[in-house]
């Protein structure tokens, strides 16, 4: 059994899969995700969150990105379809200025331009291609004009053997280099792209609605 399927643990869904074992999910991650609290905040720096900013963390998983923005000031909500995920999150990571909320990237639990900042990390490779363009669509309605997007998604190791044993742990969407797709993603849901790059396990592309 892959790690992934045992992380889902049976949170495969016709919208996505789901991560539905938090305490597994965050062992990986300190274990697997090399440098995570650094690229993470790095991250939060290049969407630019200011302290009293409204964030939303889409697809917030086990909260570690939504905490981080919290922690630059931000006012932030997590969102993630995985009820064990957020009952996790909040258990262990909710604060005044950090809250997380069940609910779907396709169909987003906020008003039109109610955000000033939105993030996604490590998410969109689990929704089907098909209902990806919803997601960003859902992420510019949420957020206020001139509003900033930063999404970042698995970028694929460059070593041979690297990419085997990923491949072979994940699957072979986890081998694509997600920058086109992501840039392509953002620009159709009608975002203008501000720039693009590498922090290690991840690619990146900012834009502003």
């Amino acid at each position: 059994m892959s790690l992934g399927r045992m992380l889902m643990h049976g949170g495969e869904r016709a919208d996505g899969a789901l991560i539905t074992r938090p305490r597994l999910y965050e062992l990986a991650s300190r274990v697997a995700l090399a440098g995570r609290e650094r690229r993470y905040r790095e991250l939060v720096r290049l969407a630019g969150v200011r302290p009293g900013e409204r964030v939303l963390d889409v697809g917030c998983g086990s909260g570690y990105l939504a905490a981080l923005a919290a922690e630059a000031g931000g006012s932030v909500l997590g969102v993630d379809a995985s009820e064990p995920m957020i009952e996790f999150a909040g258990r262990t990571r909710g604060s005044a200025t950090c809250r997380f909320e069940v609910g779907t990237a396709q169909a987003l639990p906020a008003d039109d331009g109610e955000f000033d900042v939105v993030l996604t990390s490590l998410v969109l490779h689990h929704l089907p291609d098909a209902d990806q363009p919803a997601a960003l669509t859902e992420m510019h309605r949420v957020l206020r004009p001139a509003g900033r997007l930063l999404l970042a998604d698995f970028r694929p190791p460059e070593s041979r053997v690297m990419r085997h044993l990923v491949g072979t742990v994940s699957g072979p969407r986890m081998l694509d280099d997600p920058h086109a797709r992501l840039a392509g993603l953002a620009v159709g849901a009608g975002f203008t792209v501000t720039g693009q790059g590498r922090l290690g396990f991840l690619a990146y592309v900012a834009a502003a609605k």
